[in-house]
This record gives C-alpha cells, structure tokens and sequence, in this order.
C-alpha cells in the first residue's frame, strides 16, 4: 500500500510542482503499474473487515483511474464514483468525489458535465482552489471548442457560398 500511495502522491506533487505531464491537459496521469497497485489494494481490503480502509482504497483507485492515460479507465473511474456520490453524506469525502467526477468528465471532453460537477464540488466548498482552477480550465475548453466550432460553421457556409457562387456562374 505505500509504494501505491507514493506514486499517487509523487503524481499530485508533479502536478502542484508545475512540471508538465506530457498530456493535453494540466492534470498529473497515472500509469497501468499505479492502477494495478490499487486495484490490489482494495482487493486486499475487501478480505478484511475495515470498511475505512476499504472506502480509503476505493477512493485511491477512483483518483487512479480518472488520471488514467487510458479512456476506458477513465469511465471505470466515473462509474465507480457516480456509483457512490449519491450515498454519501460526508463533506468532504462528498467535494473529493465531486472534483474526481469533474476530472474524469473533463478528461473525457464531456466539459458540459464536468462543469456541472465542478459548481456541486464548490456549492460544498467554495473556497477550494484546486476546485476553482479546474472550473476556470473548463470554462476556457468549453470557450475554445466553441470558437473551434464557429470556425468550422463559417469555413463550411463559405465552402458552401463558393458552390453555390460557381454554379450561378456556369448557369
């Protein structure tokens, strides 16, 4: 358990540190070995009796594997924590899975729920700053695929004007 704990943290400390993950996003990744390191470790938790150490496990690999580089970890991770985000009534275990959630969407390119999430994550603690850097990150994916998307609009009518403009000419 503490080697899988270490990576995790040295892959948040990487993220805090500013260095650059190699991704399209600011957000640290996990690796396979990271996944698979938790994912014993809950297996490990589930033969024995603490149900802390149990949902402790649970919410390491639900960090894994929405930092995961691969898309189908990242919906593993979604599923388990949408799974259990209805049941709980802790704040704070509510705002982590809340931003797990926000993560996973983003990283999925969903941002119209990943923002979704993000605002329930600071209605619970509006102050968390982690929280409002991926909130501003979103607002700013969502604000270029929007201008991305007018390009296209505009680039296809002129394409489409064109056409229409040739074919006025030959007729």
């Amino acid at each position: 358990m503490d080697a899988t704990i270490g990576k995790v943290f040295d892959s948040v400390s990487t993220f805090f540190a500013g260095v650059a993950s190699g991704s399209s996003d600011e957000f640290p990744l996990c690796d396979t070995d990271i996944i698979s390191g938790c994912e014993k470790e809950l297996a490990e938790a589930q033969k024995g009796q603490d149900e802390g150490f149990k949902k402790e496990c649970i919410m390491l690999l639900s960090w894994a594997l929405v930092h995961s580089k691969m898309p189908a970890d990242i919906q593993r991770g979604i599923a388990m924590l949408e799974g259990s985000v209805v049941s709980d009534t802790s704040p704070m275990t509510l705002r982590e899975k809340l931003y797990l959630l926000a993560i996973g969407y983003y990283r999925s390119g969903d941002f119209s729920r990943s923002r979704g999430y993000i605002e329930r994550c600071l209605e619970v603690e509006p102050e968390w700053r982690q929280a409002q850097t991926l909130k501003t990150a979103i607002e700013d994916r969502i604000v270029k695929d929007g201008v991305i998307g007018v390009g296209i609009a505009v680039t296809a009518v002129g394409i489409v004007a064109g056409i229409a403009a040739a074919l006025v000419r030959r007729g």
